[in-house]
């Protein structure tokens, strides 16, 4: 029986499933208690880091940043168990989205400029789409903590009970699917919702056609043969 090992061909793969079990863990811990939605949810969050660390253990620019936002991480994550500390949420956030971002950075490096176009490189335009979303829902629940009535149809409470709608929030509106059920009260709020908009049909105009664009160079030299 053959080791599959992650590497170039087979790495966004294991990415974008770790991904997606982040995203259905949020909303199925939801139904949990306080203190044990809590802990599993940032216990997900946690592996989805490594899985990601992992996925781009090839791309040394990014490894070491990410290692190091991991372990500050999680520091911060045990330490708000034992220490009272103002707005330690709001770093917490912060680092996510950082993370998140030079998950981002990478991987549009490798999809983007690849020069071909494979299944990887297909499953790594959705792991794009899904951590643009992820982003943007960690930037709604940072400005639903500074400004609690920044949005209506959901209440200001501890980040990880909100994490789920504002996952869902933000992927509607990057889809541009706008049910209204959540909805932007505040200037900021709602320049924060169509800037997401906007990118969500920028990335399907951009990355997409790139990867057309070459699929097509790809497929040209082949014919001339």
């Amino acid at each position: 029986m053959t080791q599959r090992k992650i590497n170039k061909q087979n790495n966004f793969y294991y990415m974008t499933a770790a991904l997606v079990v982040l995203l259905l863990s949020a909303s199925l811990v939801k139904s949990l208690m306080g203190g044990m939605l809590e802990s599993l949810l940032e216990g997900v969050i946690a592996i989805t880091f490594l899985v990601c660390v992992v996925s781009l253990g090839i791309d040394k620019s990014w490894k070491r940043f990410m290692q190091v936002l991991i372990v500050i991480w999680l520091v911060t994550a045990i330490s708000k168990r034992f220490i009272t500390i103002p707005h330690l949420d709001l770093f917490m956030l912060g680092l996510m989205f950082a993370f998140f971002w030079g998950t981002f950075s990478s991987i549009a490096r490798q999809v983007l400029f690849a020069g071909s176009v494979n299944g990887n490189q297909v499953v790594g335009s959705i792991a794009l789409f899904l951590l643009l979303g992820l982003m943007w829902a960690l930037v709604y629940l940072l400005i639903l903590a500074l400004s609690p009535n920044a949005f209506s149809g959901i209440e200001q409470s501890a980040w990880g009970q909100n994490f789920s709608q504002m996952a869902y929030f933000s992927f509607v509106t990057l889809t541009t699917l706008g049910y209204g059920d959540i909805s932007p009260n505040t200037p900021f709020a709602q320049v924060a919702v169509y800037m997401e908009a906007i990118a969500g049909v920028f990335y399907m105009a951009i990355v997409v056609a790139s990867l057309v664009s070459a699929g097509l160079a790809q497929k040209d030299p082949q014919q001339e043969r």
